[in-house]
C-alpha cells in the first residue's frame, strides 16, 4: 500500500529506535482506551512497534469526573471557545496537579532511567515533571490547536505551560497550533495517520456493507446475506448489537445518505450539520445518519450527554418531514471490533460524508472517508485545511455557513461523476501522506532525538 521509500524510511527509523532505546521501554500515555482520535491511533499503530521488535507499553491516566470536567474545559479553551465558562484557576491546578501525582506514582513502579514516554493531550500531562525526575525522556504531543490563538487559548496555554515545559521535546499536528510561549527548538510537527488495515478501515463486501447495516438498524436492508467480518485474529464474526436510533421512520433501502461519525461534542455542531441539512429543500428522499459512540463509553468527555440531549432537541423543534429524513444512532461500543467494521460500513454506505466542525485539531473520521474514496463535505478549519484541498480532494465551508454546507452536500449529491473524482483523489492524498510509515517513522525519529539529548533544551 505504500511507496518503497516510506518503507525504507520505517525500517531504517526501527533500527535506530531500537539502537537508541536499548533494553527500555517506549510508553505512550493518555486518557481512555477507547473512543476518541487518539486511543484509536494508538491502537492502531502501537502494534507496528511491538511486532517489529520495540519494546512499548499503552498506560491510561484514571481520574475523577470532577478531574475530566477541568481538562474538558481546556480542551475547549485551546480550541478558543470558553466551554462551560469554568475557572482554570488554584483550585483547578491543585485538582490537576493532585490527579497527575497519584498516576505518577503508579507509573513510578513500572517506568525506567532512559525509557521514553510520549505524553497525548492536556489530560496527562501533569506526568511529565515526575516522568523527568525518574529519567525518562518525555515527549508531549498535543493533538489539538487552533489557527488564532485569542485569549481564551492563551488561559488554557498559562494553564499547562508549568506542567509540559520540561519536557524534552514537544509534537504538534499543525505549525499553526505550536503555542507561542514554549522553546521552538523543541517542536516538531507530525500530522496523524490512520491505519489501513484496521477494521474501521479494511475493505468490505458491497454485501458485507449491506448486511451490517441492516442488522444495526441503520439502514433497510438491501441484501439477505449474514453481518459478517473477519476479526484481526482470523476468525469470522458477525454484528449481533443494534445501534440506539432516534428516528421517525427507518432509512428506505436504497436511499441516498449523508454521513457526520464523531464524538458528541459541541465542537463537532451536530446541530448546525442537522439544521444546515433541514435548510435544503430539494434533496428528494436523501437521508442524513448523525453517529457517534454511546455518552458512557467515553470517560473523558463529561460533557457528550449534554450534547447529544440538545441534538435531540434540535431533531424534535424540526417538521415532520425533516425528521423523517434525520437519524442520531448511538453506535454500540461494548465490543471494540465490532463498533469499528460498524463505523467502516456506515461510512462505506454514505453517499456524502460530512465533517461540519467549528474547530478540528485533525479529523481522522475525514481521513478515513477519504481514504474510502467518498465524497466529502468539511469545514474550512484547523487540521482539516492539511488534510483537503478544497475542490480537489473534497470540499471545504465556512462551518458557520449553513446555506454553504447545504448546498456543497447539494451539489456532490447531483453530480456523482463529480463526487467520484473527488474521492478517489482524496484516496490518493491518504497513501501519499497519512499512512502509518509515516508517522511511525517521524515518531521514531523524536524518540532517538529525546533519547540521544538532540532535543533537550540546552
Amino acid at each position: 500500500m505504500v511507496g518503497g521509500e516510506d518503507a525504507d524510511r520505517f525500517r531504517v527509523a526501527l533500527d535506530r529506535a531500537g539502537e537508541a532505546l536499548g533494553r527500555g521501554t517506549l510508553w505512550h500515555i493518555n486518557s481512555t482506551a477507547e473512543g476518541g482520535g487518539v486511543a484509536e491511533l494508538l491502537r492502531a499503530n502501537l502494534g507496528y512497534l511491538a511486532g517489529n521488535g520495540v519494546r512499548v507499553r499503552w498506560a491510561i491516566f484514571e481520574a475523577d469526573p470532577g478531574f475530566f470536567q477541568i481538562t474538558k474545559r481546556i480542551h475547549n479553551r485551546l480550541h478558543g471557545d470558553e466551554g462551560d465558562g469554568g475557572e482554570l484557576g488554584a483550585h483547578e491546578r491543585q485538582q490537576y496537579g493532585e490527579a497527575a501525582r497519584r498516576n505518577a506514582e503508579q507509573l513510578a513502579a513500572l517506568v525506567r532511567p532512559g525509557d521514553v514516554a510520549v505524553v497525548h493531550d492536556p489530560q496527562p500531562a501533569g506526568l511529565v515533571a515526575g516522568l523527568t525526575e525518574a529519567g525518562v525522556h518525555v515527549v508531549w504531543t498535543c493533538h489539538v490547536g487552533i489557527d488564532t490563538p485569542n485569549d481564551v487559548t492563551r488561559s488554557a496555554w498559562r494553564f499547562l505551560l508549568p506542567f509540559v515545559e520540561h519536557a524534552s521535546a514537544y509534537v504538534f499536528t499543525r505549525g499553526s497550533y505550536v503555542w507561542d510561549v514554549l522553546d521552538h527548538r523543541k517542536v516538531v510537527l507530525i500530522p496523524p495517520c490512520i491505519d489501513p488495515l484496521a477494521l474501521k478501515n479494511v475493505e468490505l463486501l458491497d454485501s458485507q456493507r449491506e448486511a451490517i447495516i441492516a442488522i444495526t438498524g441503520l439502514a433497510t436492508a438491501r441484501t439477505d446475506e449474514t453481518p459478517s467480518f473477519q476479526g484481526l485474529d482470523g476468525t469470522v464474526r458477525e454484528v449481533a448489537r443494534r445501534a440506539d436510533i432516534l428516528e421517525a421512520m427507518p432509512v428506505p433501502a436504497g436511499a441516498p445518505i449523508v454521513t457526520q461519525v464523531s464524538r458528541w461534542d459541541r465542537l463537532k455542531d451536530p446541530v448546525g450539520v442537522l439544521r444546515g441539512f433541514a435548510e435544503v429543500r430539494d434533496l428528494g428522499d436523501v437521508h442524513l445518519i448523525l453517529a457517534g459512540p454511546s455518552p458512557s463509553s467515553v470517560a473523558d468527555d463529561p460533557e457528550a450527554e449534554a450534547v447529544l440531549s440538545e441534538l435531540r432537541e434540535a431533531w424534535a423543534k424540526q417538521s415532520a418531514p425533516v425528521r423523517e429524513r434525520v437519524h442520531i444512532a448511538n453506535l454500540p461500543t461494548a465490543d471494540v471490533d465490532e463498533n469499528a467494521i460498524i463505523v467502516n460500513a456506515l461510512q462505506r454506505r454514505a453517499d456524502v460524508v460530512v465533517q461540519k466542525s467549528l474547530a478540528e485539531g485533525f479529523g481522522l473520521t475525514v481521513t478515513e472517508a477519504m481514504w474510502k474514496r467518498r465524497p466529502l463535505v468539511a469545514s474550512a478549519v484547523g487540521g482539516i485545511l492539511e488534510q483537503i484541498e478544497n475542490g480537489v480532494h473534497g470540499l471545504l465551508v465556512d462551518p458557520s455557513d449553513l446555506s454553504a454546507f447545504g448546498s456543497a452536500v447539494r451539489d456532490l449529491l447531483s453530480d456523482p461523476g463529480r463526487a467520484a473524482a473527488l474521492g478517489q483523489a482524496a484516496h490518493e492524498r491518504v497513501r501519499d501522506r497519512f499512512l502509518p510509515p509515516d508517522y511511525l517513522s517521524a515518531n521514531l525519529e523524536v524518540v532517538v532525538a529525546v533519547a540521544d539529548g538532540e532535543l533537550s533544551s540546552p
